[in-house]
């Protein structure tokens, strides 16, 4: 008789922790969207007073106009920059992330406390700037995009490394041994055996690494300079300046560079849960 209430009062502990968590959701996700929509919105005498308030005038459409066609069309190259940087980037972070996360998780030996090692380095100690700098000179590909490229991939490395290591543990061994039985040789085991079973961790590595790298901003200010070498963080720069602020475009051009991202997230959520999640249990 008394499960009956106690039933009903978790259910409404429930609902009311839920209720909450959408509310604090709305106000620190949903609130700061809203503001930068509308100021995007505004013109330029209004959006100055950056205030939370609908608009007079819809200028919205003539703001989106002046923020592409600035300075030559910079964003139009920008977007460009950052869309191979991402690609190329997370591909190589994806392909090497795996293939370290495989052999660490299935071939122990006395070495591999070392590679954990270096793993967590990798999340622990900040980078260096002036090294890099020098690092990329010495190679040189400062001022370049596949310089650029190769320092979000050993930036991105180790966190992919843990998610997919922490994955693999969920594939029997099984499968491994029947492709070696089979004759299959590492690299057949690996790409046609394992990675086809990595989709929900991989989809996962996609698109964190890819918010990460298209909104980076510190990067490509440090080892990419030059207006050719822009990329879509850095075009905020175009309507700031000491003196002076085009509060209207400077929103424009955040919400711009913004939806392509927040779209990516909306449309694997759920898959990109599942694939932090997955490793969890035996991981």
């Amino acid at each position: 008789m008394s499960a009956g209430p106690r039933t009903a009062g978790a259910r409404a502990r429930s609902y009311l922790l839920s209720a909450v968590t959408l509310v604090l959701f709305a106000v620190v996700f949903l609130v700061p969207f809203a503001f930068i929509a509308l100021q995007a919105m505004k013109t330029r005498q209004e959006a100055n007073q950056l205030d939370f308030s609908w608009p007079s005038e819809i200028a919205l459409i003539s703001n989106i106009q002046k923020v592409v066609s600035t300075r030559d069309y910079i964003l139009l190259t920008a977007f460009l920059n950052s869309t191979i940087l991402t690609v190329a980037s997370v591909t190589l972070m994806v392909v090497f992330a795996a293939m370290v996360g495989y052999v660490v998780q299935r071939r122990k030996t006395r070495f591999t406390w070392l590679v954990n090692l270096l793993v967590l380095a990798g999340l622990i100690i900040p980078p260096a700037v002036v090294p890099t700098i020098f690092v990329l000179q010495g190679l040189g590909l400062f001022r370049t995009l596949p310089g650029l490229i190769l320092i979000e991939v050993a930036f991105g490395l180790s966190f992919s490394v843990l998610l997919f290591r922490a994955f693999m543990s969920t594939i029997p061994r099984e499968l491994d041994e029947a492709a070696v039985i089979d004759g299959a040789g590492p690299l057949r085991v690996f790409f046609q055996v394992i990675f086809p079973l990595l989709r929900g961790v991989t989809i996962t590595v996609i698109v964190v690494q890819s918010v990460f790298v298209f909104n980076d901003f510190v990067n490509p200010l440090y080892f990419l300079p030059g207006d050719e070498n822009a990329t879509v963080q850095l075009t905020l720069y175009n309507f700031q300046s000491q003196f002076t602020t085009q509060y209207n475009l400077l929103f424009t051009n955040i919400l711009l560079i913004t939806i392509p991202m927040l779209l990516l997230f909306i449309f694997f959520n759920r898959q990109i849960v599942a694939g932090m999640t997955s490793g969890a249990v035996k991981g």
